[in-house]
């Protein structure tokens, strides 16, 4: 078939041609689609968006309690590994820092006497400190959940490992994300019993030891389990998954942002457990990894939530930008920023929005019971001070104040 030129003005013929070339030979130069060959362009609107308070997410009690009960934990499982099951407070007294206790240490476990009972010990009239009934009932439930989900928890540390650069991370990275992940205090100082055969010890740069995983297992992030699940992805490198959102009552995107979301919920998935070298880091394509990252993180987590500043150890390893923090401003829909307690908290929204997307950690149901016992204490604490005022003071009063004691003066003691 010819074209008579006659019929068809110069430019017209010209644009016919083209188009008639594109369509024939473009089959020919298709290259392979994948996510990191995309146009990797940034198009968000950086404009400002006003923060947004959400009293149900401000409200959920166990991911605001975690800050003092670290350290209560902390205090339990000292006097829990001893051998008679109770501690002179010299013992602890000098290690508020090192246990994140954040006053005098006997003043902080005082604070807590549905946990920690004190008694006088044998001789000089020094406080020593023992688990209640309630709290070490607690403590073997806790022993029985770290034995019965070993394997969770063992797959937990190795995903989070799985994310980073070579599939290693530093030690003191580890210890300082053990309390998010639900490991118990002493997980790494027995891998011969901890940990399987994936796992191996190396040296890092700077002489630190890190802790590598081995494995060619395809991992499936929590996003891409729940397409799977609603048939709305079938694990192609190519294929997009939008992100579930979780608007809060009353917030409302800007016009732009909201036409920069719409395009990127239609962005591909990039996996946190696939490599990322060749991404952008500027591009939107990149910004769609760093928040599959961060979703994936916070589902790892026992409360899927962290304080903000705790990720910033983070940033070398897993290749997060330098300001990542502005992932969670960016993404009010998926996280939340609480205020509370003075810190930044970042939590995941689906986790508390859909229940049924993201399980509840094993270890979480332990938690809230030391909360409830924390909560006791204030009554406790409160019937004290009102018997206190009706009492004839004329007891004796000990001498309960001191931190710490002569450790060359103080005889150990049995405890019954």
């Amino acid at each position: 078939m010819f074209l008579d030129s006659n019929k068809f003005p110069p430019r017209t013929l010209k644009n016919l041609l083209r188009s008639s070339e594109k369509s024939i030979f473009s089959f020919i130069y298709r290259t392979p689609k994948h996510p990191f060959l995309h146009i990797q362009v940034c198009n968000y609107v950086d404009v400002y968006m006003k923060w947004k308070k959400d009293s149900y997410y401000d409200s959920i009690e166990h991911i605001h309690q975690s800050i003092p009960l670290k350290p209560v934990i902390a205090l339990k499982n000292c006097i829990a590994q001893d051998p008679n099951g109770c501690l002179p407070i010299s013992a602890v007294s000098k290690r508020g820092l090192e246990l994140g206790v954040p006053m005098k240490v006997a003043r902080f476990m005082r604070k807590y006497p549905s946990i920690f009972e004190e008694f006088t010990g044998p001789e000089y009239n020094l406080p020593w400190f023992r688990l209640t009934s309630e709290a070490a009932l607690i403590h073997r439930e806790e022993e029985t959940v770290y034995e019965e989900f070993k394997e969770d928890l063992r797959a937990r540390l190795k995903k989070m490992i799985m994310m980073s650069r070579d599939n290693v991370l530093p030690l003191k990275i580890i210890k300082g994300m053990q309390w998010y992940l639900g490991l118990p205090d002493d997980f790494l100082q027995y891998p011969e019993r901890n940990l399987d055969a994936s796992f191996k010890f190396v040296d890092m740069a700077e002489g630190l030891t890190g802790l590598a995983v081995e494995s060619e297992e395809k991992v499936w992030s929590t996003v891409q389990l729940n397409a799977m699940k609603r048939g709305c992805y079938f694990g192609d490198s190519m294929e997009a998954i939008e992100f579930p959102l979780f608007p809060s009552k009353g917030l409302r995107l800007r016009k732009k942002i909201e036409n920069w979301l719409n395009e990127f919920q239609k962005l591909p998935y990039v996996s946190p457990y696939e490599k990322f070298s060749n991404l952008d880091p500027d591009s939107d394509i990149a910004e769609k990894r760093l928040v599959g990252l961060l979703h994936e993180l916070f589902s790892l987590f026992v409360e899927h939530s962290a304080e903000r500043k705790t990720l910033f150890c983070l940033k070398k390893h897993l290749g997060l930008p330098q300001k990542v923090h502005k992932a969670f401003e960016r993404h009010p829909h998926i996280f939340y920023l609480s205020l509370r307690n003075k810190t930044c908290t970042a939590i995941l929204k689906e986790a508390y929005r859909n229940r049924s997307a993201i399980g509840e950690h094993p270890l979480l149901s332990v938690r809230k019971k030391y909360i409830k016992l924390m909560k006791e204490s204030e009554v406790i604490l409160r019937n004290r001070r009102v018997n206190n005022r009706f009492s004839n003071g004329n007891s004796p009063k000990l001498d309960l104040d001191l931190d710490f004691v002569d450790e060359q003066g103080c005889e150990m003691a049995e405890c019954s």
